[in-house]
């Protein structure tokens, strides 16, 4: 199962798992895949936390990190995040803070204990930087994604001189080649099966597309894996790995309310809906009352990245927090792909990760045993 590239990066199986949780990244890492941490919504001093954790308990094992620069945004010429956070702030209409506060009131979803707690997001450079600083002083953090584009030529130059590889989501397939003149060391290709920031364009199209269009570059497969079959089916067009955000949502090692669990078990595959209506671009989540009501004609429209994100934070901590309270549920933010539909258990990430491999060895078994005559 060892392909170039996890021979260059040193891991048994090629198995990249997307995650906001430390817990999983370990647990991954340990299982022979290897974990990556979303970065975004942490601090420096918030990830510099994690980050120890990670290292205090992953042995030898390594790991990386995503983070998310978007090439355009609100406010890209601040030098400063206070700076940038005060334009933001002043930015957002009134009408949209008494809309989206409405829609957590009438779901009964409780106050945030502190008013006083600063926004903490870094759809941004100039906060994103910060948290690309500090990955860099991990020696086991072997690798830097960026999940909005390519990342800046100076931060591209950073990372390789700290010797670690840099990567980057693609969802189209100019992105990716973007990605590849740039210099970039792989491209992350997910199609719009994918939970999170997606295209439009389906995994089965675009990942053969992509891998002959970056070539030699390795191409890691997204959106719409989550059993080794699909594994098997992405593995046969090229790739050189697969990356999994959804997979791990509802593991036992992830951070996530038993109320949220429950919506991942009961939704289905036609669930999910891609909406704007929290980080400003289009993003897969559960659809449910919140993303229905920021697409009526008689209701705000989304503000761009990265206001409706900084509109939206404290809404996605409230229903996070108290995922179980009131109908909580109705307005929450749960980004996932459309294989939430095949995820109706509670499993550790090393039986997820025994599974997908005996899964894969029995696909590929199948199609070997097919008689061409």
């Amino acid at each position: 199962m060892q392909t170039e590239f996890c021979k260059q990066l040193g891991i048994e199986a090629p198995i990249f798992a997307f995650t906001h949780c430390r817990d999983v990244v370990v647990a991954v890492s340990k299982a022979g895949g290897i974990g990556v941490l979303g970065a975004v919504g942490f601090s420096a001093e918030q990830l510099k936390e994690e980050l120890d954790w990670i290292d205090e308990h992953i042995g030898d094992h390594i790991y990386g990190v995503d983070t998310a620069i978007p090439q355009k945004y609100e406010g890209m010429d601040k030098s400063t995040p206070e700076e940038l956070v005060a334009m933001l702030q002043a930015a957002i209409p009134e009408q949209h803070r008494k809309f989206t506060e409405k829609l957590l009131s009438d779901a009964g979803v409780p106050e945030w204990p502190d008013k006083d707690d600063d926004v903490t997001l870094s759809f941004s450079a100039v906060q994103a930087q910060a948290l690309v600083d500090e990955a860099l002083t991990r020696p086991n953090c072997r690798m830097i994604v960026n999940a909005l584009g390519t990342p800046p030529a100076d931060v591209i130059k950073q990372v390789h001189d700290a010797g670690r590889l840099i990567g980057a989501l693609a969802g189209r397939l100019k992105h990716g080649i973007n990605h590849k003149e740039a210099g970039l060391d792989f491209v992350v290709c997910q199609g719009s099966e994918g939970g999170g920031h997606a295209g439009e364009v389906t995994s089965m199209v675009l990942w053969p597309q992509m891998v002959d269009a970056v070539a030699p570059l390795p191409v890691l497969a997204a959106g719409g894996i989550a059993n080794g079959r699909q594994m098997l089916a992405a593995m046969s067009m090229g790739v050189s790995g697969v990356w999994m955000g959804s997979r791990w949502l509802n593991s036992s090692e992830a951070h996530a309310e038993p109320a949220q669990r429950e919506s991942y078990m009961n939704a289905t595959s036609e669930d999910t809906v891609r909406s704007r209506s929290f980080t400003g671009k289009t993003a897969r989540m559960l659809k449910n009352e919140w993303t229905e009501a920021w697409e009526r004609e008689d209701t705000p429209d989304p503000l761009p990245m990265p206001l409706q994100g900084y509109l939206t934070f404290d809404a996605v901590r409230r229903t996070h927090r108290y995922a179980g309270s009131g109908d909580c549920q109705k307005v929450a933010f749960n980004p996932i792909g459309q294989v939430v539909g095949q995820i109706n258990e509670v499993e550790s990430c090393r039986d997820i990760m025994f599974h997908l491999l005996s899964e894969y060895a029995e696909a590929l078994e199948h199609v070997n045993a097919i008689n061409p005559e």
